[in-house]
């Protein structure tokens, strides 16, 4: 039987991210409850962000579409060896958030946001890091966030935000008699 070195190199690929994926997903349930734990109990007591006191704030949820997309975007960036929100090949945070499943479509309201760091050696380190700069402070601790999903590889960190909020029953019913329409964004 013949094998082409690019199959061989695919196969390794896959395997790895496989096992990559698996390892993280063992230790998924406390991953997520530290972080939950860590940033929830700030937001239960408000904090300042820079010079912006912060009030407090409803909790955050894990999200496994923004957890996705938090572990695409990780991946990408340790494996091409870059820093920043829009990957090398163009993808926005916004893509990406939506390539993952986490869209507008169906909600009354809807945004998204991104924290990322690199170097980091655990998750005290990066939310302490997170939590004293100004920016990556208030998306932690901005109410219109509802939802959150995490991701770390290779010492890169993604922590990707979202909020939706659903129509009202009322809404829902006046959107299903015609008398309400949505209007897409172009």
């Amino acid at each position: 039987m013949k094998v082409s070195i690019k199959a061989l190199f695919i196969l390794l690929i896959t395997f790895l991210a496989i096992n990559v994926y698996g390892q993280q997903k063992e230790s998924n349930s406390k991953f997520r409850r530290e972080f939950l734990d860590n940033i929830n109990r700030t937001r239960q007591k408000g904090c300042t962000c820079g010079t912006t006191y912060m009030p407090p704030a409803p909790p955050l949820i894990w999200n496994e579409q923004l957890e996705t997309a938090a572990i695409g975007h990780a991946f990408d960036m340790a494996d091409e060896n870059y820093f920043s929100h829009t990957s090398k090949d163009g993808r926005t945070m916004e893509k990406r958030i939506a390539t993952a499943g986490y869209t507008f479509k169906g909600f009354k309201s809807f945004m998204i946001g991104e924290n990322i760091a690199e170097g980091q050696q655990s998750i005290a380190e990066v939310m302490q890091g997170w939590f004293k700069s100004e920016g990556h402070c208030k998306n932690l601790m901005n109410p219109g966030f509802k939802e959150v999903g995490i991701a770390v590889y290779n010492h890169y960190w993604v922590q990707d935000f979202g909020g939706r909020e659903t129509f009202s029953a009322d809404q829902q019913k006046l959107l299903r008699s015609g008398k309400y329409r949505l209007i897409e964004k172009q």
